[in-house]
Formats: structure tokens, sequence, C-alpha cells
């Protein structure tokens, strides 16, 4: 895992963080963005800059809202959901979202995983769902990865016992939201790519992947069209 972009934030001597041209406040109980999360943010950026009219995004496990607001910053016809689990994070992501001045186009709400949009009439109507879920395994949080959890929350982390126990349910999950043709991205960990592929496979709704690099070269976000016929 690359470095956070604001490594003093990290440290907790600071409250900021950057992230794609943003100034974003953080706290101790969300995950400080980090580089690779930008190359998320970039692809998503140039799928919603291929479609026409007002997109529609969800950015699921927002966090900060980092992924929420830059994609709103950078393509200002687009109407982001963004969600996560604990109040106090949600909270923090609305903050974000009224100094940035985009809160009349990103509505963050409160859930586990998609329950947090029940009610919003978004079910078939979605062109981009991001994400950046907990990808590292429960085990690895107790060995060589447990100075992640110095400074950061356990939640940001912990993807269950093989790193992918969420990614599982949000492949599953976004195929109600997804419109057809609309497309799912989201950061994995590194050499996570051969489950994450099979993962979207089994899926059955999902057209063959791609995968964006690294600077290093070491694939790092899937993306994923779903199917346009049935």
């Amino acid at each position: 895992m690359a470095k956070p972009a604001n490594t003093e934030a990290a440290r907790g001597s600071a409250r900021s963080a950057r992230f794609m041209g943003l100034d974003l406040e953080i706290s101790p109980d969300v995950l400080v963005p980090r580089e690779e999360t930008e190359l998320l943010g970039r692809n998503a950026v140039e799928l919603l800059q291929e479609i026409e009219g007002n997109p529609v995004v969800i950015d699921m496990c927002c966090g900060s809202g980092n992924l929420a607001l830059a994609i709103a910053s950078a393509v200002p016809d687009a109407q982001v959901w963004a969600s996560d689990l604990t109040e106090s994070t949600v909270r923090l992501a609305r903050r974000n979202a009224e100094r940035l001045g985009l809160l009349e186009r990103v509505k963050v709400v409160q859930g586990d995983l998609f329950s947090g949009l029940a009610g919003e009439e978004l079910e078939g109507r979605v062109d981009v769902i991001v994400s950046n879920p907990p990808y590292i395994s429960t085990s690895r949080l107790e060995t060589d990865r447990a100075h992640l959890l110095e400074n950061e929350p356990r939640e940001a982390f912990d993807g269950g016992p093989y790193g992918l126990s969420i990614h599982q349910r949000l492949v599953r999950e976004a195929a109600a939201f997804l419109k057809r043709g609309g497309w799912l991205a989201f950061e994995f960990g590194e050499g996570q790519e051969r489950q994450v592929a099979i993962l979207l496979k089994r899926a059955g709704i999902y057209e063959e992947p791609r995968f964006a690099s690294d600077e290093a070269g070491k694939p790092r976000v899937a993306i994923a069209r779903r199917k346009q016929e049935p």
C-alpha cells in the first residue's frame, strides 16, 4: 500500500489531506487518501466524460468523501451519492462537501453498503459506481500490516479472511443499481487481480474487466462494465 497523500495527517499532527487537487478535512476514524486511489478517481472521471447528460454516480465506502467530491468537482454535470457505514464518517464527508460548495450535487448517506441508498430510487439508474473498500486480510493486520492501525481505523483496512469480503458484496449488490452498460470501478490490493477477475466473472452480469496499473506497473483498479444484454 502506498503512503498516504498527506503523511503529516497520518501521524495525527495535521487534520487535512490533498486528493486530486482538493484539500480535505480528515479525522482519526477515516482512511487517509492515498496515491493509488487517485488512479481510481482519474479512471472514473474518464468514464464519466464519455457519458452525455447528467451522469449518476455512487461512491461506496466513501470515507472522507474524497472520491465523490473529486468526481463532482471534475464532472460538473454529475449527480453523486456517497455512502459509508459510520455516523462520524458520514458527518465528515458532509462537512467536506459543504466546505467545497458541492452539497447540491453530492448527497452523503449512512448504511451498510447499498442499504443506505434505500428510497433514493437509484436502482437501474447509475452510470458509474466507484469504491475503495477494505482489502487487507485480517491476519495481515495482525502481523506485517499491523502498523496501519496505529493512526487509522481497522474498518478502513480489514477485508476479512482473504481481503475480499467487501468486494464480494460490492460486485453482487452493485448489479441492482447499475444501468445496462454502466460501470463498476474499484480498488484492490497488490496481487488480488486474479481473485477479482474471478469474482466479476462469477457474478455473470459484467463484461470482461480491464485493470488499471499504478506507476510500478501493478494492477490496482478493476473496471467492469455491466452487460447491455440480459
